[in-house]
This record gives structure tokens, C-alpha cells and sequence, in this order.
């Protein structure tokens, strides 16, 4: 696994959805490459069956899939989520991939874990222009979602 908080420089491989993707990492301790599922930290985006889930993970790959990507794991958590996938932030192309989710009204600020106030401003905005899950009446928070699929 990665150290935590060092950046990492990779090619994104794959995108699950649209907070979660694999990239192709270059190892800090040889010249070797490991492939690492990567969870956008402080966003939750629609779940795939959820409105709006396909759009957000085709935004998502529309920014990074096979691009490079700078890879920043968070040190919250040891860096990584329960399902082992490395939380982190991530810039491809030089655009921020979790701020251009919410900006883009594809994702939520995940409330539990957020920690740049700056996103709160950027899904304000998505709410007030109606842009993408927003324009639904009555949008679902991905976390409530779930609940009600259990």
C-alpha cells in the first residue's frame, strides 16, 4: 500500500463510478507499477441504480479515464476506506476530479468526511442552478439511498 499523503503519479484505468476509479501507480520505493482502487475523498456520487449514477460516473471518466493522474491519499483513516480502496484526492489534467463532481451537480459533499468548506460553496451553487441532480425535485443523498437498499 502506499504511504500515506505522498503523491502518487498514475494512469486511471478504470472508472467504477463516480467516486471510485483504478489507476495504474508508479511505485515510490522501485520502478515498479501496482494498480490501486482509488475512493474521491469528501464526495459521494449517485450509486449506479440511483438517478443520475450513469452520468456521474461518465463525468468522471470524461476527466480522467486514461489520463494521468496525481494521486493524494488522506492521512484520515490510515488512508484507506473499509473496502481497502485508497481515499484520496485526485487531479487529472490539472483539474480536481472531486471538486469538479460536486461543481458539476454529479456529486455530494460527504458530510462525514468533509473537510474543504470550499465544496459546501461549489454544491450551493450546483443546487442554485439546477445543474444535473439538482434539477430532480427531491434529489437523494447517495448515504440514504443505501439505507433504504438494505
Amino acid at each position: 500500500m502506499p504511504a500515506v499523503s505522498a503523491l502518487m503519479l498514475c494512469v486511471v484505468v478504470g472508472i467504477a463510478d463516480g467516486d471510485t476509479l483504478t489507476a495504474r501507480c508508479h511505485s515510490a520505493i522501485d520502478a515498479s507499477l501496482q494498480t490501486i482502487k482509488v475512493r474521491l475523498a469528501e464526495i459521494d456520487a449517485p450509486e449506479h441504480h440511483q438517478p443520475f449514477g450513469s452520468r456521474s460516473r461518465e463525468n468522471l471518466a470524461s476527466l480522467c479515464f486514461n489520463r494521468s493522474a496525481e494521486v493524494r491519499p488522506i492521512a484520515a483513516g490510515g488512508g484507506h476506506d473499509r473496502y481497502g480502496r485508497t481515499v484520496a484526492h485526485v487531479t487529472c489534467n490539472g483539474v480536481e476530479a472531486n471538486t469538479e463532481q460536486v461543481r458539476a451537480g454529479l456529486a455530494w459533499v460527504f458530510d462525514r468526511y468533509a473537510t474543504d468548506r470550499r465544496l459546501y460553496t461549489l454544491q450551493d451553487q450546483a443546487r442554485i442552478e439546477h445543474r444535473s441532480l439538482w434539477a430532480d425535485a427531491h434529489p437523494m443523498a447517495p448515504w440514504e439511498w443505501r439505507r433504504g437498499e438494505r
